[in-house]
């Protein structure tokens, strides 16, 4: 593993993961097998509650997310799987926070290979049936990590958030550490790429006639709409907003470069704007053009800044994903801030557009019947077999455990095959999640360069150290496994001996 740094210093990290559980992997299959478990008892992990021999591996206590409080308990398609619970792999959401089922805290799940049980329940964590621990990548810290490693056990990484929440899993040493993984990259084991896009229907949505929007146009308002509240992110945007404010009217209703009052206290509530109130999205959808810069850059990280303009019938103009034109329903619905040499360009094209009706409205051709023609677009969410807000789907985090579950039973089979033949048979090899299933790059200045900014710029002080300091401790988590640490409070005697090693290359 290596890459460039700021100093230009080469990076070189511990030998790769997989050699490591190949080995413990191949061990594990020579074990005995398990004889009988105790009686069936909740739900079959009365047998498996150890202790778990680490204290630091205290109880979650992150609170779920808004998206995850409402998601039905969904116990998979079913199968033909005989076995009793007992018998079943234990696959442990470490960030118990999201546990997808309610209201107990353990639960047989029916995937299409095999059964297993999913628990929150940490007091099974080092036992021989806990096959997976599944984590929560916005929680996923690398000096809380339970310790030691086991061998028979693989980690699930769940992360469909943005990238800024834990830029650990954006360097090989952080996103290596997991065996299996569920992001926004489509490269994923298990892609999220289209979480914030319902489907089809979404991008069909009517458009305010032409006329209606010339007509606030008229009333003093401007022909673009920047809508943010959280300031100071990785991708910089205030930075490039700020600037392309000098050549065009941007109405800015957030807190962020805020210049304008949305016309009621209703419409200020910030709950209004996220749950796509009726009244707040007939308001902007009077904009001809919605800013839609995302919090951090990386290939596929799409949000509903996005897709909501489109849905509305809005132009984005837009700054994350730099794969977003293989979405996009045909080649003319979104403009692309990167595709112009500098703010001012932007505001020309913008200002050419809002005075000529003809060229504007053929960014909303797609609406038109036969108009979205991205066959790749249609054909993933065809192939996708979670829904967004449709309660007849499974929703992302259940497919997920069903991901986790069917390849856990695939490799306890491969296992006893090998163990069966005497060696004959190879023992399985493990899964190792790659750069590319997050693989964000080092944050860049919205609008210059970082030899531009000064230095007490808070954006560079905060997100250039943020990013190379998550590096370091991904490379000193991947150390500890491979020395078997078991004290997490070893941690920053890694971190510091990293810190050494970086001084005397420089």
């Amino acid at each position: 593993m290596g890459g460039g740094r700021l100093g230009g210093a080469v990076r070189r990290g511990p030998a790769p993961l997989w050699l490591a559980l190949a080995l413990a992997w191949g061990a594990r299959a020579a074990l005995p097998a398990e004889g009988p478990g105790a009686a069936e008892g909740e739900a079959g992990l009365a047998d498996a509650a150890e202790p778990c021999g680490a204290e630091e591996w205290g109880q979650d206590a992150v609170p779920p997310g808004a998206a995850f409080v409402a998601a039905a308990s969904y116990r998979g398609p079913g199968n033909n799987d005989t076995r009793s619970n007992k018998a079943l792999p234990i696959l442990l959401w470490w960030s118990g926070s999201l546990f997808p089922h309610f209201p107990g805290d353990t639960e047989r799940i029916d995937c299409p290979r095999g059964s297993c049980l999913v628990t929150r329940s940490r007091r099974v964590a080092r036992h021989r049936r806990t096959k997976a621990l599944i984590f929560y990548g916005t929680d996923f810290r690398a000096y809380e990590a339970p310790l030691p490693r086991l061998p028979h056990q693989t980690w699930a990484l769940f992360h469909e958030e943005s990238p800024m929440n834990n830029y650990l899993l954006s360097h090989p040493p952080g996103i290596q550490l997991f065996n299996y993984t569920a992001t926004f990259r489509r490269e994923s084991d298990y892609p999220l790429t289209l979480q914030w896009l319902p489907g089809v229907g979404y991008l069909r949505g009517p458009a305010v006639p032409l006329a209606e929007k010339d007509e606030w146009r008229r009333k003093g308002y401007g022909p673009v709409l920047y809508m943010q509240s959280h300031c100071d992110v990785p991708s910089d945007r205030d930075r490039y907003v700020r600037e392309l404010m000098k050549y065009i009217q941007v109405d800015s209703y957030g807190k962020c470069l805020h210049n304008r009052e949305l016309p009621s206290e209703r419409l200020r509530d910030t709950s209004t704007a996220t749950t796509e109130d009726s009244e707040f999205m007939a308001f902007i959808a009077r904009y001809k053009f919605h800013l839609a810069l995302e919090n951090a850059i990386c290939d596929d990280y799409m949000t509903e800044k996005l897709w909501r303009p489109m849905h509305l019938g809005a132009v984005p103009v837009y700054r994350g994903s730099p794969a977003v034109r293989d979405w996009m329903p045909n080649n003319l619905s979104i403009i692309l801030i990167d595709d112009f040499e500098s703010p001012q360009e932007l505001a020309k094209y913008l200002d050419f557009l809002d005075k000529n009706g003809e060229e504007y409205m053929k960014y909303l051709e797609y609406k038109n019947l036969g108009g979205i023609k991205n066959q790749f677009l249609l054909e993933s969410l065809e192939r996708r077999e979670w829904g967004v807000n449709d309660m007849t789907l499974p929703n992302y985090l259940n497919g997920f455990e069903c991901f986790v579950c069917d390849r856990e039973n695939t490799r306890v089979k491969e296992e006893q095959e090998h163990k069966k033949s005497r060696g004959k048979i190879p023992a399985p090899r493990p899964h190792i999640a790659q750069f590319k299933h997050m693989g964000c790059p080092m944050p860049t200045p919205g609008f210059g360069s970082v030899e531009d900014l000064s230095g007490g710029d808070s954006w560079k002080e905060m997100w250039l150290q943020d990013y190379w300091q998550s590096l370091d401790q991904g490379e000193a988590l991947t150390a500890m496994i491979h020395r078997n640490e078991s004290h997490q409070g070893r941690f920053w005697d890694y971190m510091h001996e990293i810190f050494l090693k970086r001084t005397r290359q420089r």
